[in-house]
């Protein structure tokens, strides 16, 4: 295991979410802005709003992993994470309930994997550090994994072995996980390793091998597993090259991180393009992208949400999507597989859904 690349220079406020863009589809990008005035290239509507509870919900994800249930999501938030189905309509569905036996946890994160029998699991995790995976099937906790030593910030799966998945922590560290055999692969922490608390991580869609987390030291960290055996797989290296970001600074970046030749481990990077979001100043709001990376939607402080275009250059922002009743800071979003759906998760615990609207 090794620091393939550190980036440097993020503003104040470090780095609080990232995701692995399609380098395919950025060749050409020339840095810049995009506009805030809405192309109206796709129109939403609210379709649904659901008051789950009085706490924050701070996590809301669609299942990516198996075809069966894309229109499938879950949300985390207090000491509870919930399954619903999206129907028709727009109506949500409730599947199930899982409640945590600590009243004082606070889950900030959840995510869609399987065993390898292709059973759904959810993987949970947050303020008590450990890491619940939930048998949807039986809804009941399959394993708990104890070994970070502060709050979980962001659970991440493998797309091409959702039996792996990668954990970012207050503790510094980020950690690979069997959800299977139950035990933890890999530590990435120490020499070369964050310098305060991980805020996101996230795994290479493409390239089984490759890692980049993000924290409060204000770098982005490119790990590489090269030449590490976790266990029955194949290797797939495809030129993914772009990471898309976001901090405290009112933006999304992509951008492509460079690597030093006179200084191993360390790197520049090219900014190929900025999205703004207009008060997104505070930390622990995210954004979410559609299966193919072909939008993106995030939250702010106001309860708006700014739909972009990702691959168009400049960037054409999609929509602003506002209702008079949405006043609280939105912490995440889910985009749907084909981007047709796009929910949020609230500061004040509710959960709006936002269809596209047919064209005439």
């Amino acid at each position: 295991m090794s620091v393939k690349n550190v980036v440097k220079g993020i503003k104040s406020g470090g780095v609080n979410l990232l995701r692995w863009g399609n380098g395919k589809d950025s060749v050409g990008l020339r840095a810049g802005g995009g506009s805030l005035t809405p192309s109206k290239k796709r129109e939403y509507r609210v379709t649904n709003r659901l008051q789950e509870g009085k706490r924050p919900i701070y996590a809301v994800v669609f299942n990516f992993i198996d075809s069966r249930y894309f229109n499938a999501f879950a949300t985390a938030g207090g000491n509870r994470v919930t399954v619903y189905q999206c129907l028709e309509g727009g109506v949500i569905a409730v599947l199930q309930s899982y409640i945590d036996e600590d009243k004082d946890e606070s889950f900030y994160t959840v995510s869609w994997a399987c065993n390898i029998d292709g059973t759904p699991f959810l993987v949970a995790g947050g303020l008590n550090g450990i890491i619940r995976v939930i048998d949807t099937g039986s809804e009941k906790i399959y394993k708990s994994f104890v070994g970070h030593g502060d709050s979980i910030n962001e659970i991440r799966t493998q797309p091409l072995k959702p039996s792996l998945v990668v954990s970012a922590s207050k503790d510094e560290s980020v950690r690979l996980w069997n959800i299977h055999t139950g035990i933890c692969i890999l530590i990435f922490a120490g020499a070369g390793g964050h310098r305060n608390e991980v805020l996101s991580v996230d795994f290479h869609p493409s390239d089984i091998y490759r890692i980049a987390s993000c924290g409060m030291d204000n770098t982005v960290k490119i790990w590489s597993m090269k030449g590490i055996v976790l266990g029955e797989m194949s290797t797939i290296f495809v030129n993914h090259r772009s990471i898309f970001s976001q901090s405290v600074d009112n933006e999304l970046v992509l951008w492509e991180p460079k690597m030093k030749e006179q200084s191993p481990g360390e790197g520049t990077v090219d900014i190929l393009q900025k999205y703004p979001v207009p008060e997104c100043d505070i930390w622990f709001i995210k954004f979410s992208c559609d299966f193919h990376y072909k939008a993106a939607a995030v939250g702010n402080r106001e309860g708006k949400i700014y739909v972009w275009e990702v691959q168009s250059s400049p960037p054409v922002l999609i929509a602003r999507l506002s209702h008079v009743q949405s006043k609280s800071p939105i912490r995440l979003t889910a985009m749907s597989f084909d981007g047709s759906t796009i929910l949020c998760c609230c500061e004040d615990g509710t959960i709006w859904r936002w269809d596209v609207v047919a064209s005439s």
